[in-house]
Order: C-alpha cells, then sequence, then structure tokens
C-alpha cells in the first residue's frame, strides 16, 4: 500500500531532474562561447566578404584609402563634405603636419598581400571573461582589438595578438608595449581636431594641451611614429549613415556616435575576405550590477551619458549576423 506513494515520488523527482537538466544544457548551449572557427583559413574566399556587405549597405566600396595619407592633403586637395568626426574639412592643415611626421599610410605588406585576410574584431565584453578564446583568435591574420582593453594577464582568453588597435585619446590609457606586440599600428580614430593635434603632441614632444578632454588623455606615451595611423573618417560616415541609418542632416549634438567597436567591424567589412567578432554585446538593461568588460567592473551605467546608441547598434550586429556577413565566437 506505501510503495505506490513512493514510486510516484520517485518518478515525479527522475522528471524534474530530466527538465533541470534540459534546461541547463539549453542554457550552457546558449552561453558557451562557440568555437567552431578553428579552421577559418579553410572556410576564407577571397571576396565573399564584399559581395554580401554590398548588397545590404548602400553606396558600399573598397575605393577609399584604409588610413589617410599625405597626398590627399599635399599633392591634391582633399574634397571632404563633412568635419570630423565624418570627414577632414577644415582639419587639412593640421593632418598635413600630422602625416608629414609619421609619413606611414599602408598596412603591412605582409597583410596586403594576403590572398585571403581573416580578420577578428575583439570586442571588449563581459562575456570574454573565462571564455579561453585565446589561442583561437591568436590565429587570425588580423586582430583588431579596442581602446584600452588590455592582453596582459588576460591571454588565455582574448589572446595575445594585435594587429591593429583603434583608440582615441581619452582611450589611450593603456601601455604601448605591455598591451600590443612590437609592429602593432596604432589607428587614432579623430573624433575633433584636438584628437590629432594631440597625437602630432606625443610623437613630435610639444607642449602639451590639457584642455577640450572629457578625460585626461595620457601625456607621455611611449609609441615608435612608425607604427601611427589615422583611420580615414570615411568609415565612420559609414557606420553612422549607411549601417545605423542616422540621417546626415541631424546635429552633432543629436547624431549618435558609433563606439569604437562598431566601427571597426565597419572597417573590417571593407577591408577582410572574412570577418569573425568576439566579445561584442551588452548586459540587458534591468542588469544594472554585471560588468560590461572583461578587465573592470564598470556597469552599463556608465554608457548614459557616451552618446553612444547601443540598441542601434545591437539592432545592426545582429542584422549583419543574420545575413551572415560576419560570424560570432561568442554569445550575443
Amino acid at each position: 500500500m506505501n510503495s505506490k506513494p513512493g514510486w510516484k515520488a520517485g518518478v515525479v523527482f527522475l522528471a524534474a531532474m530530466f527538465c533541470f537538466g534540459m534546461f541547463w544544457y539549453l542554457h550552457v548551449e546558449t552561453y558557451t562561447p562557440r568555437r567552431s572557427y578553428e579552421h577559418a583559413r579553410e572556410m576564407c574566399v577571397a571576396g565573399d566578404v564584399a559581395s554580401k556587405a554590398s548588397v545590404l549597405i548602400s553606396n558600399y566600396s573598397r575605393d577609399h584609402p584604409v588610413f589617410l595619407q599625405l597626398s590627399d592633403y599635399f599633392w591634391v586637395k582633399n574634397q571632404s563634405l563633412y568635419e570630423l568626426p565624418y570627414g577632414t574639412k577644415g582639419s587639412e592643415d593640421l593632418l598635413m603636419k600630422f602625416l608629414a611626421l609619421t609619413n606611414c599610410y599602408r598596412v603591412p605588406p605582409e597583410i596586403e598581400r594576403l590572398r585571403c585576410r581573416r580578420c577578428v574584431v575583439v570586442g571588449n565584453g563581459h562575456r570574454l571573461r573565462n571564455s579561453s578564446l585565446g589561442e583561437t583568435i591568436n590565429k587570425y591574420d588580423v586582430v583588431i582589438r579596442l581602446n584600452n582593453a588590455p592582453v596582459h594577464k588576460y591571454e588565455k582568453d582574448v589572446g595575445n595578438k594585435t594587429t591593429m588597435r583603434f583608440f582615441y585619446p581619452e582611450s589611450a590609457d593603456f601601455d604601448p608595449h605591455l598591451d600590443n606586440n612590437p609592429q602593432s599600428l596604432m589607428v587614432l580614430v579623430p573624433f575633433k581636431p584636438l584628437d590629432i593635434q594631440w597625437m602630432k603632441i606625443i610623437l613630435n614632444n610639444e607642449k602639451r594641451v590639457r584642455k577640450g578632454f572629457w578625460k585626461m588623455p595620457p601625456i607621455i606615451w611611449d609609441v615608435n611614429p612608425q607604427n601611427t595611423r589615422i583611420l580615414n573618417p570615411y568609415y565612420m560616415e559609414v557606420t553612422a549613415t549607411n549601417i545605423l541609418g542616422c540621417n546626415r542632416n541631424q546635429t552633432k549634438k543629436t547624431k549618435a556616435k558609433p563606439t569604437t567597436g562598431m566601427l571597426a567591424i565597419t572597417f573590417a567589412l571593407h577591408f577582410c575576405d572574412l570577418v569573425h567578432i568576439a566579445g561584442f554585446g551588452y548586459p540587458a538593461s534591468s542588469n544594472k550590477k554585471q560588468p560590461i568588460h572583461y578587465y573592470e567592473k564598470v556597469t552599463l551605467k556608465s554608457m548614459a551619458v557616451s552618446g553612444h546608441n547601443i540598441t542601434l547598434e545591437a539592432m545592426a550586429i545582429k542584422n549583419l549576423l543574420h545575413h551572415r556577413i560576419i560570424q560570432n565566437l561568442t554569445y550575443f
């Protein structure tokens, strides 16, 4: 008589364990970083990203120089329609002085001559923490990092190879030697003329400027001028207008500026034949405690005054993933 209740209890227990197991499995499947791109070299098809991106992005073109070059401001008059950060109008003289100082405008020849460029844009998101993606990231031809994201002490999760690092003065508070390779390109993303002036001052060891920045950039920064570049603002304009859909006629105060990460993805779409991303995405807006970066405890609250539209960017990235123009090494 007493065996039936025990039997039923056992069935209920097993069913509950099965449901819990399925929930755990699906949870892990959803949030475990994807590592199926170890053989990305075999998957790389020259021109693949370009053919897909040209369908989705209006006026898509690879005819623009990757980095700004002296000939655009010395031998030939640059006819930019927009001011920084979407163009170079009004900053020509300053750019000419800076570019004459560095005299370097191209990508490394070993990258330029690749038949098929495999690129990964490494975001700074918290989901990279404990991802163990470092070895995978190091296998790409081009590894693009963002701002002051550290490599030192995080190699297991983010790797230690850096082909290019996109930054602006206020995000340059990293050790150029500790978190980069000797030949890493330091790619300045200029948001305002003062950003170019700061870079010129640092390289030429001139009198420092301490006003005009929302956060004081480094006043001493040991970097090889031959390794510095200025990203063509063309990519900022394409990101804002053609990918995020902002109106060109919006004022500077209302036109949301793309994040460095979104800008780097746009650049990769114009430069690479295979584009993977890792560490992109923010916590849900209701999650006030989870850090947004893998290396610090800053939360989503810090983005409220950033001037970036992260909701719009998330939709853009999901659209690129949906059309398989890019692929994700982590969850999004």
